[in-house]
């Protein structure tokens, strides 16, 4: 589904997100969003062919999609994405260390994926939004829905390979990184982010 396209408009009011602020947040989402289609890609095109692979293609074209309507939003509220050098998904690295295995990479998503669910919720959540931004935000929310199950129901699967306890515990070694990952995000950008900070810290 497309958005219909109509005249620029101005962002959404100081009283729920300064301009510049909104702007790089919509263009943070984007980054984001683009950089979890490369990943998804790339992982597709390693799998042989099956529910799996079937599964992570359509989570690619899902992901791609994200960005292209970041990227509409932006350009209907009459600006350009801001320039960012790394996505939010670039820091998991460094807190998790490469997966060794594809379970390790479900788990990665379950976390990620769950996070961004939380984040656009939140969002949702601020009074006085742009229509375009709601619009945007519960587009995405819907494919993220299924991106948090099929991922669920895949690590359920892999169950009698992986170990239940194996898993539970991988997921629960990415979730202490993805809370240390998202925490560090908004210290560094508190500044952009001051109309989600406080909630985000009580419910992070």
């Amino acid at each position: 589904m497309t958005m219909a396209r109509p005249a620029p408009t101005s962002l959404a009011p100081a009283t729920s997100t300064a301009g510049d602020s909104q702007r790089w947040l919509l263009s943070f989402y984007r980054i984001s969003e683009l950089s979890g289609a490369l990943f998804f890609g790339r992982l597709a095109r390693a799998q042989r062919p099956g529910p799996v692979h079937s599964d992570l293609t359509r989570h690619f074209a899902d992901e791609a999609q994200h960005a292209r309507y970041w990227t509409d939003c932006l350009e209907q509220l009459g600006e350009k994405p801001e320039p960012l050098g790394a996505a939010y998904q670039d820091q998991y690295l460094a807190a998790t260390g490469l997966p060794a295995n594809l379970m390790e990479v479900l788990a990665i998503t379950s976390v990620f994926e769950q996070r961004v669910m939380r984040q656009y919720a939140r969002h949702l959540s601020v009074p006085d939004q742009h229509p375009l931004v709601t619009q945007t935000l519960r587009k995405i929310m819907e494919d993220e829905r299924w991106h948090v199950k099929w991922v669920r129901d895949e690590l359920i699967a892999m169950e009698p390979e992986y170990g239940k306890d194996h898993i539970a515990a991988t997921l629960h070694r990415m979730t202490e990184a993805d809370e240390a990952v998202y925490a560090a995000t908004l210290a560094e950008h508190a500044d952009r982010v001051e109309f989600l900070l406080d909630d985000g810290r009580r419910r992070a």
